[in-house]
């Protein structure tokens, strides 16, 4: 987990996290499970990672995503987390969601967010400050069989997606005893860098246009995020982000 700036407890925040990945591993590790010092680097704010609701209906594995601080990617949560008047809570979503998932290739950096906007509305409606968030890495723990937009597998996992509302990427990497084949992750570091704040002003009723414009100043930040530390991380200096 990387720090580039402070983040006053005193607001509420929505970490935009990108990419999403194939298993979201760079959100889950540095939001939920603290292992890379969030409490310490980040003092009096409380971290909560929004995950599709579908996962909170399987028994037992409900109880062990609560467990770890992640709730259900509806707005009535979301809103429920973000109503608290003293700050201290920071909202993590995963902008991209499960489609982004399908593009998540090693060597590819692919942001779905030209049309994501329902975060920035809802940061707007409670005042909450928005920080980008790029996890350099985590395209690269999995393999996944290419499946280019406009092919066959594609369409069938976009169709799978839109019905189930999870994607299901083709994806593998090493074994436990071998570095071959299986479903564990690649021994390969995975950087989250955390942005500086945007300064997010209470509107209860934003308009399109006021929507539209802090949207584009969040990719912008987002951009200035990437190109700034990307040559930290071994990513070449000619590679931009491609909003999608």
């Amino acid at each position: 987990l990387v720090k580039t700036a402070d983040l006053d407890p005193r607001h509420n925040y929505i970490l935009g996290f990108h990419p999403h990945g194939v298993l979201v591993a760079g959100a889950f590790t540095n939001f939920c499970t603290y292992a890379t010092g969030f409490p310490q680097l980040f003092p009096g704010l409380t971290s909560y990672l929004l995950m599709l609701p579908l996962w909170f209906r399987a028994p037992f594995f409900r109880d062990y995503i609560m467990c770890a601080g992640l709730i259900p990617s509806d707005k009535e949560s979301a809103s429920y987390v973000l109503r608290k008047r003293r700050g201290g809570r920071a909202l993590v979503i995963a902008v991209g969601g499960a489609p982004e998932a399908l593009d998540a290739h090693p060597g590819t950096f692919n942001v779905l967010l030209a049309n994501k906007k329902g975060f920035i509305k809802m940061a707007m409606e409670h005042g909450a400050h928005l920080v980008p968030v790029f996890s350099f890495g985590e395209n690269e723990v999995y393999d996944q069989v290419e499946n280019p937009r406009g092919t066959w597998l594609r369409w069938i996992q976009e169709r799978l997606q839109s019905i189930m509302g999870i994607s299901l990427p083709l994806f593998h990497a090493r074994g436990i005893f071998q570095y071959s084949f299986g479903l564990m992750p690649y021994r390969r570091p995975i950087y989250t860098v955390v942005g500086r704040p945007i300064k997010v002003e209470k509107k209860q009723k934003p308009t399109a246009e006021e929507l539209d414009a802090l949207h584009q100043l969040y990719m912008d930040k987002l951009s200035n995020l990437f190109d700034e530390h990307k040559g930290n991380y071994g990513v070449d200096k000619d590679v931009h982000l491609n909003f999608v």
